[in-house]
């Protein structure tokens, strides 16, 4: 769920061909959007025109990492929110691209390596839809078979939870999901050919991810403050400079000329 723009919470923005109605950008439908318009309402009748929509977001996943046991982080404030959104700018969706192409897209906007293999870690908690995993479970690469990096018996478990053009959803962690706290063993998990999603596992084929997951893997705590860094770093990507943009009365719409 990643676009061209960067940070100005243009995936806000209503509309029949905005952002947030990519196919990419499905999983996002379960956030609760509400409580963005919630926060946005009390911060306009107390200081109207001044906290974009961009920084509420960015404010509100740091709080989100805390409440989930992670560690607090610094957000510098003063984005501004972009006046447009295209589906057609969706360009890319993590779970399914190759791991080349992720980390390109990424160093493009000043990421790396470590950073990628960092933020994947967020996936200890959440959900997918088997159908964002089907292809690996039945015709990876149109194989007719399931992706070898799985291992047998995670593959037999995944595919009794995602039959079939199962609508069903899974935990991107099954050993902490439903617990909504950060779990300790999303790269063990890696390491032992048993993650969900093909990207995640892709850490384990490169050798300089594969030591940050060994290195993560021996110590939770290191990852839990090196979460906080890469997350701080990617909520400075691709800012609207100077006055471009607004500061919208609305998330979900653009201010009115």
């Amino acid at each position: 769920m990643w676009i061209k723009k960067g940070c100005d919470a243009s995936i806000l923005l209503d509309g029949p061909d905005t952002e947030k109605t990519a196919p990419q950008n499905a999983p996002i439908l379960g956030f609760p959007l509400e409580a963005i318009d919630k926060v946005k309402e009390v911060l306009e009748q107390h200081c109207p025109g001044v906290v974009s929509c961009a920084d509420i977001i960015n404010l509100a996943a740091r709080d989100a990492v805390v409440l989930a046991g992670g560690v607090s982080y610094p957000v510098p404030t003063g984005r501004r929110d972009g006046n447009s959104s295209s589906a057609k700018l969706v360009d890319i969706a993590v779970h399914a691209t190759p791991w080349e192409k992720v980390i390109h897209y990424f160093e493009v906007r000043g990421m790396n390596v470590f950073d990628v293999t960092t933020l994947l870690g967020g996936h200890t908690l959440g959900r997918t839809r088997c159908k964002f995993i089907a292809e690996r479970l039945y015709d990876f690469n149109n194989t007719g078979k399931p992706d070898p990096s799985m291992d047998p018996s995670f593959l037999a478990e995944l595919r009794v939870q995602c039959p079939p053009n199962s609508t069903n959803s899974v935990y991107l962690n099954p050993d902490s999901g439903s617990s909504n706290r950060f779990g300790k063993t999303f790269y063990s998990r890696v390491l032992n050919h048993r993650a969900v999603l093909s990207i995640d596992q892709q850490i384990a084929d490169r050798e300089e991810s594969l030591q940050i997951a060994r290195r993560y893997d021996a110590n939770f705590e290191d990852f839990l403050k090196m979460f906080g860094y890469a997350m701080t770093k990617l909520g400075n990507t691709w800012l609207l400079p100077g006055d471009q943009g607004e500061i919208r009365k609305n998330c979900r719409v653009v201010n009115r000329k």
